[in-house]
This record gives C-alpha cells, sequence and structure tokens, in this order.
C-alpha cells in the first residue's frame, strides 16, 4: 500500500489484514519504489499525490521494470483525464476516494483472481473449498474454521495445486515485510493447517523445497 494519510493506512490495513492479506505500506514515492525493487507483491495499492514523486511515474518506473504486479490507482482525483492516464500508464484499476472498503476488497479479489485463472470468488481443488469472498472454506462439505495465516498458507496452495511452493515464497506472499526470514512460523502453520484439514496427504512435503498441495485424482 502507498499511501501518505496515517489514518486511512491503519485503517485500510486492519481490513486486509482480517481478509487474510498481508500488507506492506509505504508512506512516499521514494520508498515505494524501493519496496517495489526489492520484493515481490501480488498487487499494489498506489496513490497518485505522494511525497517525493508522483504515482503515474511510479507506475510508469515498476511496468518499464517488468514488474508483474498488479495495481490498483486508489485518489482523490475523479477527473477522466486522470483516470484515462492512470490505466494508460499501466495501472489495472482505478478507484476514486472516497470508497467503501468491501469495494476495494472485491477489485483486489478480481485482480488476484485474473492472476490464478479464476473466474470466480470460489476456488475448488478436489474435496476444498475456498470461498474468497466469505472467507469460507470447507473440505468435503465439512467447514473449517482457520486463522488468517492458514486461511492464506491454504490460498496460496490452492492457486497452485500440484506446484511445490517454497517456504520463502510463503513467507512473501502470506506474511509481511518485518517476518522474520529465519522464523520457523511457515512450519508451524502448515502443520496446524494439516491438522485441521484431518487429510493425510494433502499437504505434502518436498523436502529441501517446500510444499505441495495434492491435485485430485
Amino acid at each position: 500500500m502507498v499511501e501518505d494519510e496515517e489514518d486511512l493506512v491503519d485503517a485500510l490495513r486492519v481490513g486486509l489484514v482480517r481478509a487474510g492479506y498481508a500488507v506492506d505500506v509505504a508512506y512516499d514515492a521514494p520508498s515505494a519504489h524501493e519496496k517495489l525493487q526489492v520484493n515481490t507483491y501480488d498487487l499494489a495499492l498506489l496513490d497518485l499525490n505522494l511525497p517525493g514523486g508522483d504515482g503515474f511515474q511510479l507506475c510508469r518506473t515498476v511496468r518499464a521494470a517488468g514488474k508483474g504486479v498488479r495495481i490498483i490507482m486508489v485518489t482523490a482525483r475523479d477527473r477522466l483525464d486522470d483516470r484515462v492516464r492512470g490505466l494508460d500508464e499501466g495501472a489495472d484499476d482505478y478507484l476514486v476516494k472516497p470508497f467503501a472498503f468491501p469495494e476495494l476488497l472485491a477489485r483486489v479479489r478480481a485482480l488476484l483472481r485474473r492472476d490464478a485463472g479464476g473466474g470466480t470468488s470460489v476456488i475448488e481443488v478436489g474435496g476444498l473449498r475456498i470461498d474468497t469472498a466469505r472467507l469460507e472454506v470447507s473440505l468435503d462439505g465439512r467447514s473449517l474454521a482457520l486463522t488468517p495465516k492458514e486461511y492464506g498458507v491454504l490460498h496460496y496452495l490452492m492457486t497452485r495445486p500440484g506446484h511445490v511452493v517454497s517456504s520463502e515464497e510463503l513467507l512473501e506472499h502470506v506474511w509481511d515485510e518485518h517476518t522474520d526470514p529465519f522464523t520457523s512460523t511457515v512450519r508451524v502453520t502448515v502443520g496446524n493447517l494439516r491438522r485441521k484439514l484431518q487429510e493425510e496427504g494433502l499437504i505434502e512435503t518436498v523436502i529441501s523445497r517446500g510444499y505441495r498441495l495434492k491435485e485430485p485424482t
């Protein structure tokens, strides 16, 4: 999230974390540029009027660097030419302040579904089912109560069934930048998730490489 209004940042971060997302924050253009160059993000919420720079330029720089991050411009600038310019500079979406938080969440889900190849808010892999709009998870019709991080890990694995996902990749996409890279939190979270799934072998450990969600046969 690239935004200099601290009250808005605090409110949005709380809502996004409750929805299962990991959130890094930059309050000005230079720090945003550094984070976007160093880290791999799924999506960026980008304000236009920023200390130390301009959101249009930041978007253009990110696109020129070949970064595949999805970008939603979130700004009070509601003129038609600003909206057109934002999309032409490489933004995937443009949302005008003030906005309703559920609408922002819906736009975030829609863009992330595009990357995952899904057409609806529901992801199904075998008997596993996640409704990303309602934050509901079930296995063979049995409802599962997951923590936000357990939900985030499962969601990430379900969008890549059969693929090996490293602990480092999970840390990068499910936890924020302040997480210790040497922590055992991924292993512990996966262990707790397995116990709640109660189905042996559904999440496989690939030694020295990471974890893989078993594809349905």
